[in-house]
């Protein structure tokens, strides 16, 4: 049950992660923003990616 659980929360990190990235592309397509937002919301986004794959578990055996 904690493996099932872990592997879903890891799983919620790395997609919100990736949400970040690709909003804040968007974002700064269609708008113009500072490059701290800019460098702000890449490093939280990273982040949150690297954090998902360090604590993940995601051996199949």
């Amino acid at each position: 049950m904690m493996k099932n659980n872990s592997k879903r929360k890891t799983l919620i990190l790395f997609s919100i992660g990736l949400f970040v990235i690709a909003s804040s592309q968007l974002l700064s397509q269609f708008t113009e923003i500072t490059d701290m937002m800019k460098g702000s919301l890449m490093g939280f986004a990273i982040g949150l990616l690297l954090t998902s794959l360090m604590f993940g578990n995601f051996k199949t055996a």
